[in-house]
């Protein structure tokens, strides 16, 4: 008996070491993207003026979901900023329905999701992503004129215009060629860190472990991978569509972090419709969820959530369908051992020269410190109910990780 324990606690120590490197293979593969996407990311908030879009967006027309769908995708990949945004808008008189065709875009389209759905998923998936994420917004779109709850939607705008803050105005041809617009980008690209560090952490790590940890046929049991043949395609690419977004939610983690579990998913044979639901169910989570609550209100916020459920569903089925009946569905062709092994190839050189660009934007934030006005701008409400619990949470992963490593290298 002493003996099997002893070879029973090697093995989870095993694990545990194996979790923590492959969580860190995770980081290790994507770091280059987020730098190359923050800097874009940064680039574009510190010298596109919002301010004259957001005129353009106060209907429910075609024109005016096309321009929130474009700002959208130009804006932050973080949910909680993208959901301050998309309150901001809404209180500079964006319609409703633009308001939330922008939440999507700015989760789903953003090029920092773009580069690492690339580098674990692979092209194909980007192109679903990028048509999903349009036929995403339109189906929505036509849900909230088809069931407009005049009345709450009054009531949230009434809610939200107890806020004034103002967004600056500008000559982006003056700011660009100025340093001081430069160094705006590092302040930007600093805030995108601050702003999506934990909830990359909390995913990269979660996503490690359970790529170690949780057996095939658990996810095979979740989305009835072993059943063809006894059901209808149809019943199973329902069913997969149908629970992904709960299994999304559950993680409570947004959408970059959630991309390594997707990998995870992809890997187990998970059907494209459930694999495309999973990855559009960023703002499914509970913390952004409430924070449509705090937002809106609680009527809102879940009508809002009922829309985009709905909305993920139908869009999961109509990819799956199409690429089938095109001949180019994606298979799960990347193994997650493959995507996090450490070697000197593109990623270390990537890595190498971006962690440089990293260099100059702390360098460029930095000097945003010396100058007086700080060129405007101002940081994201992530809200603040659960922040230090939340906090603790990312410390003791970033715990979990460390021994892990420790274990893994001396055992």
């Amino acid at each position: 008996m002493a003996v099997f324990a002893q070879e029973e606690s090697k093995n989870i120590v095993d694990l545990w070491g194996e979790s923590a490197k492959t969580a860190l293979g995770f980081f290790w593969k994507s770091g280059w993207a987020f730098v190359l996407g923050y800097m874009v990311s940064g680039a574009i908030q510190a010298f596109v003026p919002k301010k004259k879009l957001t005129s353009h967006m106060g209907q429910s027309n075609i024109k005016s979901v096309s321009l929130s769908t474009f700002f959208g995708s130009i804006s932050s990949s973080c949910s909680f900023a993208a959901l301050a945004a998309a309150r901001s808008l809404f209180l500079k008189g964006a319609h409703f329905v633009s308001t939330v065709a922008f939440m999507f875009a700015s989760t789903n389209l953003v090029i920092e999701l773009g580069i690492l759905i690339f580098i674990f998923l692979g092209w194909q998936f980007i192109v679903a992503e990028v048509i999903g994420g349009l036929i995403l917004i339109t189906i929505s779109s036509i849900l909230i004129k088809l069931t407009y709850p005049k009345k709450w939607i009054k009531e949230a705008r009434e809610k939200v215009e107890e806020e004034s803050a103002e967004e600056e105005d500008f000559d982006w041809k003056k700011r660009i060629k100025s340093k001081e617009g430069w160094f705006l980008v590092g302040k930007k690209f600093v805030m995108e860190w601050k702003m999506a560090w934990e909830d990359i952490l909390i995913g990269f790590t979660i996503a490690g472990f359970v790529s170690v940890l949780v057996p095939q046929s658990f996810w095979e049991a979740i989305f009835l991978n072993g059943m063809q043949g006894e059901l209808p395609d149809f019943v199973i690419r329902l069913e997969n569509a149908l629970v992904a977004p709960f299994v999304a939610a559950a993680t409570f983690i947004g959408s970059m972090g959630n991309i390594p579990l997707a990998t995870v998913l992809n890997e187990n044979g998970i059907l494209f419709a459930g694999l495309m639901g999973f990855i559009y169910s960023d703002l499914m989570v509970p913390p952004l969820v409430n924070m449509n609550r705090k937002y809106y209100g609680t009527r809102v916020a879940f009508y809002i959530a009922g829309i985009m459920y709905v909305s993920i569903v139908i869009t999961a089925l109509i990819l799956n369908y199409n690429f089938d009946l095109l001949g180019v569905l994606p298979e799960g062709s990347r193994k997650v051992a493959e995507v996090t092994q450490f070697k000197i190839d593109y990623t270390f050189w990537f890595n190498i020269v971006f962690a440089l660009f990293t260099a100059l934007m702390l360098y460029f934030n930095f000097k945003t410190k010396e100058m007086d006005s700080g060129g405007g701008g101002h940081d994201h409400d992530h809200g603040d109910d659960g922040v230090s619990f939340k906090r603790i949470i990312v410390y003791a992963f970033a715990l979990i990780v460390a021994v892990g490593l420790i274990i893994y290298l001396l055992f």
